[in-house]
């Protein structure tokens, strides 16, 4: 079995500019729901591939909101750790995305 991702470079595009100006309004607090969002765009793009070719499409049952909890823990971490938890917790987002991951 192997993975593939499907990836357009203009849906990065898009992703990034609106994760850009959502990050700007919200004044960096949008940067604290963004891995939830990458994780999840990658992630929903991706298959699984068995040996006979047989594409098996992966699919991330996160959602940004649904884990706020996380979210207020890692941003305290990150204020008191002066950003250095931010890596960590992006780290914890993608484990915990592909926990919550199903082949359909």
């Amino acid at each position: 079995m192997r993975i593939q991702a499907d990836v357009a470079t203009i849906d990065i595009l898009g992703h990034i500019v609106l994760w850009f100006f959502l990050i700007l309004i919200t004044l960096g607090i949008g940067a604290f729901f963004f891995p939830y969002s990458f994780s999840k765009f990658i992630i929903n793009r991706s298959a699984f591939i068995d040996d006979r070719g047989v594409a098996k499409r992966m699919v991330c049952n996160t959602d940004m909101f649904g884990n706020i909890g996380h979210v207020i823990l890692w941003i305290i971490i990150s204020f008191l750790t002066l950003g250095l938890g931010y890596a960590f917790y992006f780290y914890k987002v993608w484990n915990y995305s592909l926990n919550n991951t199903t082949i359909e």
